[in-house]
């Protein structure tokens, strides 16, 4: 199965998922996560919940590291994300464990490969996957390199976030400015790929709004970029 048509079903089901227990339900106790609704606490708003991909780490514990570029050419990125508390007014979760993985600048994934979804076989290595603890504000720092794009998704970082007993407390994806994609993807290994071919907003993921996954990024292509960005979970 290709992966652009992976991703569609499995946005499809999703979304319906969501959508039933709202039209059989009949009384007004709807639990508003359990239905897959965004949930708030003043204007502290939950990050959305997403799909982890076809392509999630295979065994995030044994890839605990900071800088997870590896061998992978590119545009390097400071990656700083701070981990919220839904349940303590947005304060900073500490000791939660952060895995975060994405593509390389043509689109491949470490760990996977020799298949339809991925032609190139990546099998037997780890590149741009790593695993943090946050700090007593709830930040972990990753360096890496700006994630590239493959057919039929919009540029993004894959997150899960899990308490420091080892609990899920949420799988989610970052998504990034487009025109900073768009000079990052005209230069350097990014340039013989091309620009992406699909928008956020055309996104399988990313299309019903990107209001809680939306990242900040500064810098420029000779100096690198940082992104920052806050994951409010309920904990």
């Amino acid at each position: 199965m290709e992966r652009k048509e992976f991703l569609r079903r499995g946005f499809s089901a999703l979304s319906l998922a969501a959508i039933v227990p709202l039209i059989s339900c009949t009384s007004d106790t709807i639990d508003p996560e359990a239905a897959g609704l965004e949930t708030s606490s003043g204007a502290c708003t939950a990050t959305a919940s997403e799909t982890a991909g076809p392509f999630p780490t295979k065994s995030p514990s044994a890839l605990v590291s900071n800088d997870i570029t590896s061998d992978r050419p590119g545009t390097k990125l400071s990656i700083k994300i701070t981990i919220q508390n839904l349940n303590n007014n947005c304060e900073g979760l500490a000791g939660a464990l952060v895995d975060i993985w994405h593509c390389d600048a043509t689109g491949n994934y470490s760990e996977y490969g020799g298949s339809g979804m991925q032609s190139t076989d990546y099998t037997n290595v780890h590149f741009l996957r790593g695993r943090q603890t946050t700090d007593a504000n709830g930040l972990v720092t990753f360096t890496s390199i700006y994630p590239g794009w493959y057919s039929g998704r919009a540029p993004h970082i894959h997150v899960h976030v899990y308490n420091a007993s080892g609990k899920s407390l949420l799988v989610t994806q970052i998504a990034f400015p487009e025109a900073i994609s768009k000079v990052v993807y005209a230069q350097g290994v990014y340039a013989s790929h091309g620009q992406a071919d699909t928008t956020n907003a055309r996104d399988n993921v990313f299309s019903d709004g990107t209001s809680t996954e939306m990242s900040t990024v500064t810098g420029s292509t000779s100096a690198g970029y940082e992104l920052t960005h806050a994951i409010v979970v309920s904990a």
